[in-house]
């Protein structure tokens, strides 16, 4: 059995379990041993990044690398299909996510909760509006399958509509992305995990 290395709350590893589910496997989720950032942790990886998947005695970290390796691995259903053009859309997509989209939230983690800048967080706020304008540029017209690009964004779309409320902000989610997003709701794999998931944010948001 495959064993993923997660912490409940994590956004990349709520995206693997969507993969992973939606490829009808089974796997065990354990904490990173010692913690996360832990030295115990990155004995076992370097990196101390999360998640982390170990399958038939070796290791992966990195959810785009994982999610690409459960893909090969189990072929049906193809989360990176087409041509040429079209996978690299899809992984085009897929890292405008995890490099520029999810960053811009995250910038907003260490302002939830307490004393906070209010100049500071118009700014972050500003930004993460721009790059969620710019993510959708980047969909596709129509949704005929669940990509490997779109693991991600239903997540990071939940706490984007918990921070509106948190901060007092006025929706950023246009109507094409909660529209694009209530495509990806139709499946069973996206719609447990937010099923899961929003309780866990709102007990970690109620946490701070």
């Amino acid at each position: 059995m495959m064993k993923l290395y997660a912490i409940p709350v994590s956004l990349y590893c709520a995206k693997l379990r969507i993969v992973l589910r939606h490829k009808n496997l089974t796997w065990e989720e354990v904490p990173p041993p010692g913690g996360y950032g832990s030295e115990t942790y990155k004995d076992l990886v370097p990196g101390g990044s999360l998640p982390a998947l170990e399958h038939d005695g070796q290791l992966l970290s990195d959810s785009e690398a994982i999610a690409e390796y459960l893909n090969e691995l189990r072929p049906e259903p193809d989360m990176l299909p087409g041509d040429s053009l079209e996978r690299a859309r899809i992984r085009e997509r897929s890292r405008f996510h995890d490099t520029r989209l999810e960053p811009a939230l995250r910038a907003l983690f260490p302002m939830i909760g307490g004393e906070r800048d209010a100049e500071a967080v118009a700014g972050k706020w500003s930004t993460l509006s721009e790059r969620l304008t710019q993510m959708e540029t980047l969909l596709p017209e129509t949704t005929r399958c669940l990509t490997l690009a779109d693991c991600g964004l239903p997540v990071t779309c939940l706490w984007i509509g918990e921070l509106t409320t948190h901060f007092r902000k006025d929706p950023i989610l246009s109507r094409r992305m909660q529209a694009y997003l209530e495509s990806l709701n139709a499946h069973g794999a996206v719609s447990t995990e937010l099923l899961q998931y929003t309780p866990r944010l709102k007990t970690w948001m109620a946490s701070k």
